[in-house]
């Protein structure tokens, strides 16, 4: 078990609810399915897996970081279609025989009430919740055959201790060096306790596909989407520290769990871990299917960021920490779209050796 500050999206049916404003998300679940269907149907191996001397065989899934519902359900749909796929064409195989037992993890916090209220009626697997960190262990070893995350992978067990002192009235500080080098060091730490404790998790030959935003090399961290986002909230925090709503010792203290990684630092951490293969990595934009509005970009914010914030302000300044940030959003809008849609992703495929 690994102790982690929880930082959990928005549950529940509110106008700001993850539910409803994760279109961003969902677009790149949409964009990854043929990639996750190629990595299942190509490096699913039946045979090193033992699933073809089985008569009776389940398949266990996880969606790390599963937050609350459509999404994660897509996923899963999207993993088992194509499981189901290999299946078929795979000689001897009896599809009848076929089982699926879907494990949806997030922090204890997680509204797993709405997960599980909003699960599909029609689903053809055994759908379970899992409670915790997926910075430590979660499963027994070699429990699990395929693993996934989506957009997850940013988030750090806790803010470094360095960058409470180093840190002032600005969440994170991306022309300061010795703040992202205590972020980039998290980072390093949590994903070695992410991989050893996945290493342990997925049976020999498992696979784990993740999606995740990345920095492309050479870019500062205040051009992508987290710099936005922290640049436009410290702002708004500075200006109700100077109307007087905030105390300033209480927004010097406030940070951010999140760091953006290079794609150069991602392989790095995956080939140093040394228990997983890299099958796959591959760049691709960001999907932007769905408009982007100032109103849709404040409440998809408030969606991840309101329990954050809750628990660091209190909650009589919520709202206006809120509404004083989406009156800030019109002037930086058109910087807001324009990284946006520059936001590079990567498709990471992971086989434990």
């Amino acid at each position: 078990m690994v102790s982690s500050k929880a930082f959990t999206m928005t549950g529940g049916d509110v106008a700001y609810s993850y539910t409803k404003n994760s279109t961003i998300q969902r677009d790149v679940v949409d964009a990854g399915k043929e990639l996750l269907k190629e990595a299942i149907l190509k490096k699913f191996d039946l045979e090193s897996l033992g699933f073809d001397t089985q008569s009776s065989v389940v398949v266990k899934i996880a969606d790390l970081g599963c937050s609350v519902g459509p999404n994660t359900f897509f996923v899963m749909e999207n993993i088992i279609e194509a499981v189901e796929l290999k299946f078929l064409q795979a000689k001897n195989q009896n599809l009848s025989a076929l089982e699926f037992q879907a494990f949806f993890n997030d922090h204890y916090e997680n509204d797993f009430n709405i997960l599980f209220k909003t699960l599909p009626p029609s689903r053809n697997y055994f759908a379970a919740g899992v409670p915790g960190s997926f910075h430590g262990r979660l499963f027994p070893k070699s429990s699990i055959h395929f693993a996934h995350m989506s957009y997850a992978l940013h988030f750090l067990s806790k803010v470094p201790k360095e960058v409470v002192d180093i840190n002032k009235s600005n969440v994170l500080n991306s022309s300061d060096k010795e703040v992202v080098e205590a972020y980039s060091t998290q980072f390093k730490n949590d994903m070695e306790c992410f991989l050893n404790a996945r290493a342990e998790e997925l049976v020999p030959g498992g696979l784990m596909f993740i999606l995740a935003g990345a920095v492309p090399d050479g870019i500062s961290v205040s051009d992508t989407m987290s710099g936005v986002y922290n640049d436009v909230m410290g702002s708004c925090l500075k200006d109700l520290v100077k109307m007087g709503v905030l105390g300033e010792e209480k927004v010097n203290s406030f940070n951010v769990p999140i760091y953006p990684a290079t794609v150069t630092e991602l392989e790095a951490i995956f080939r140093t871990n040394g228990n997983f293969s890299i099958e796959k990595m591959e760049k691709f934009a960001q999907p932007m299917k769905t408009p982007l509005t100032p109103e849709g970009y404040a409440l998809a914010v408030r969606a991840g960021s309101d329990g954050l914030i809750r628990n660091h302000f209190g909650d009589e300044f919520v709202e206006q920490i809120f509404n004083h940030f989406t009156t800030k959003i019109e002037p930086n809008f058109s910087k807001i779209l324009e990284i946006t849609r520059n936001n590079l992703n990567l498709c990471i495929l992971l086989k434990r050796i």
